[in-house]
């Protein structure tokens, strides 16, 4: 099973987009998604480094939602 984490473009070079999630900062190859036009603001679903897929402000909030009620499960 693969983890995509949702991210916000903070700028875009080329292939190359600088995003955030969480306080955390990365670097995000757009090659796999070459054929979307990629802006600052838009979210991406990344995995390991590549971006997979452009999504919504609205499901990038719910993944991370839901990431937080994952990690805050006491088991």
């Amino acid at each position: 099973m693969c983890l995509a984490v949702p991210m916000k473009v903070q700028s875009v070079n080329g292939f190359v987009a600088s995003c955030e999630a969480m306080g955390v900062h990365r670097d995000v190859s757009l090659f796999m998604i070459q054929d979307e036009t990629i802006e600052p603001g838009d979210h991406l679903l990344v995995h390991v480094g590549y971006a997979i897929k452009k999504v919504s402000a609205s499901d990038a909030a719910e993944a991370w939602k839901l990431f937080d009620e994952m990690l805050a499960y006491d088991a």
